[in-house]
C-alpha cells in the first residue's frame, strides 16, 4: 500500500451507515462524503444497501453496477455459486479526475414481486461477510439504506450493531423528520438491548433555513452535523453524476463533515439522553396538536352495500383453553406457548412443527410466528414487546434469526 495512503484501524473498516427517507438525498450524501472521505487518503467503499441498486451510480459516473444479488443468482443457476468471488461484486473507480480511488458494491435485491427486500439485505450482509468484508484493508465502509427500518432486514447494521455509527439524513418537512423520528426510535431500542451503534447526527439537506428540522434535533438530544443549502446548481450536478464537490461552497462543507468523522470530534452524542418523540411531541415541533376527535368506526353494512345480509364472523373465546389443555404440545413448545402468554398476553390457537421453520405458531387465530427452536428465546420476546409497543400491524413474524427478524 503507497505510503501516503492512510492503514485501517485495527479491527478493520470504520463502518458508518446512512438512514433516513427515501427521496431525501441519502445517495447524494453518501457518494459526496465517500469521495472527501477517499480525497483526504482513506480507502473507502460505498455500500448501497437498497434494492433500487442506484446508490453508486454517481460514484461511478452514471453507470449502474451489477448487484451482488443478481450475480449470485446468475453463479446459483449455473452451478457455480461458490465460485463468487469479491471481484465479481466489488467495483472500483477513480474521481476527480484520477486524485482518488473509490470502491463500491450495490446489495441489491430480490428480483421485482418475488421476495422481501429486507430478506435481500440480510443476505447481501451474510455473502458479503464470507468474502472477507470484515478483514478486508479498507478505512471505512460507508452504507447507504433505503428510508425505512421497520423490517428487520433493512434494520441488519443496528441489530448486528455492524454499523459503529449512524447519521440520519432529513429536511424540513414533515415526512423526512417522521421517518427520522423512528430512525432515532430503532436506534436506540437496539441500543437498550445491548447493541453499542451510535447516532452521531442529523444532517438536513436541501436546508431552507426554516429552522424546522433544527427544533426536531433540539427536541431528540441530537447535534445538526451539517446543514446542506438548497441549490439549483448542485441538483444539474447531480442529475449528471457529477459530484457536488466540484463547487467550491460544498466541497468544503463536506470536507468540515468528513474531517469531524476522521478525527471523531463530532459533537458527543449519548445514547441514553436521546429520546424519540410521541406523536404528540413530534406535531409540536410543527406548532400543531392532535385533533381531539374519535374517528367515526365504517359500520359493516357500509362496506358489503345495503341489501346484503352480514354475516357474523367466529370469535374465538381466548379464555376457554389453557396451555394444559393442549396434551399433544412437546414441553419446549409448551415453554414458549407459556412465555408468550404469561409475559406478553399472546394467546397460541395452533402450534406446528415444520421441518426448516422449527416451530410455527398462530397467535389469537389470525397472525403467524416462525419461532424456531428455544435458543435465544429472550431475545426473540423482546423483539415481540417491540413490535407490541411499536403500534406496529403484522400478520407474520419470523424470529429465527433474532439479529436481523422479519415481519409483515
Amino acid at each position: 500500500m503507497p505510503a501516503h495512503v492512510k492503514q485501517p484501524q485495527t479491527g478493520g473498516a470504520r463502518m458508518l451507515a446512512v438512514y433516513g427517507k427515501g427521496g431525501m438525498g441519502k445517495s447524494f450524501f453518501t457518494t459526496n462524503l465517500v469521495s472527501k472521505l477517499a480525497l483526504l487518503e482513506n480507502r473507502v467503499l460505498q455500500l448501497g444497501c437498497d434494492p433500487k441498486h442506484d446508490s453508486c451510480n454517481a460514484l461511478f459516473g452514471g453507470v449502474s453496477l451489477p448487484t451482488l444479488g443478481d450475480t449470485w443468482r446468475e453463479f446459483k443457476a449455473a452451478g457455480q455459486e461458490d465460485d463468487l468471488q469479491a471481484h465479481h461484486v466489488i467495483f472500483k473507480t477513480t474521481i476527480m479526475g484520477g486524485k482518488a480511488t473509490v470502491y463500491g458494491c450495490e446489495i441489491g435485491g430480490p428480483e421485482v414481486g418475488r421476495g422481501c427486500g429486507g430478506r435481500g439485505i440480510t443476505f447481501g450482509f451474510d455473502m458479503l461477510e464470507k468474502l472477507g468484508m470484515s478483514q478486508w484493508s479498507l478505512n471505512y465502509i460507508v452504507m447507504d439504506f433505503l428510508g425505512d427500518v421497520v423490517c428487520g432486514g433493512f434494520a441488519t447494521p443496528l441489530a448486528r450493531s455492524l454499523a459503529e455509527e449512524v447519521i440520519i439524513l432529513c429536511g424540513n418537512d414533515r415526512q423526512s423528520l417522521y421517518a427520522a423520528n423512528n430512525i432515532v426510535r430503532a436506534a436506540q431500542y437496539f441500543a437498550s438491548m445491548g447493541g453499542s451503534t451510535r447516532l452521531l447526527g442529523l444532517v438536513i439537506n436541501r436546508d431552507d433555513g426554516s429552522g424546522v428540522a433544527e427544533r426536531f434535533a433540539t427536541a431528540v438530544g441530537l447535534p445538526v452535523l451539517l446543514k446542506i443549502p438548497l441549490s439549483r446548481k448542485i441538483r444539474e450536478l447531480a442529475d449528471t453524476y457529477q459530484l457536488a464537490l466540484l463547487d467550491t461552497e460544498f466541497d468544503q462543507l463536506f470536507e468540515t463533515l468528513a474531517r469531524q468523522i476522521i478525527n471523531r470530534s463530532t459533537p458527543p452524542v449519548d445514547m441514553h439522553q436521546v429520546s424519540p418523540l410521541e406523536y404528540p411531541a413530534f406535531l409540536s415541533v410543527f406548532g400543531v396538536e392532535e385533533p381531539d376527535i374519535i374517528p367515526t368506526g365504517a359500520a359493516a353494512e357500509e362496506l358489503f352495500g345495503t341489501g346484503r345480509p352480514v354475516q357474523p364472523l367466529p370469535i374465538i373465546n381466548l379464555q376457554e383453553s389453557t396451555v394444559g389443555d393442549k396434551p399433544d404440545m412437546d414441553e419446549p413448545t409448551k415453554r414458549v406457548v407459556t412465555r408468550l402468554l404469561k409475559e406478553l398476553g399472546m394467546y397460541v390457537t395452533e402450534a406446528n412443527s415444520d421441518p426448516q421453520k422449527g416451530l410455527m405458531l398462530t397467535v389469537d387465530g389470525n397472525t403467524t410466528i416462525c419461532f424456531g427452536t428455544e435458543q435465544e428465546m429472550d431475545s426473540k420476546l423482546a423483539i415481540l414487546a417491540a413490535l407490541q409497543k411499536s403500534g406496529e400491524p403484522y400478520r407474520y413474524v419470523d424470529l429465527r434469526r433474532p439479529a436481523s427478524p422479519l415481519y409483515r
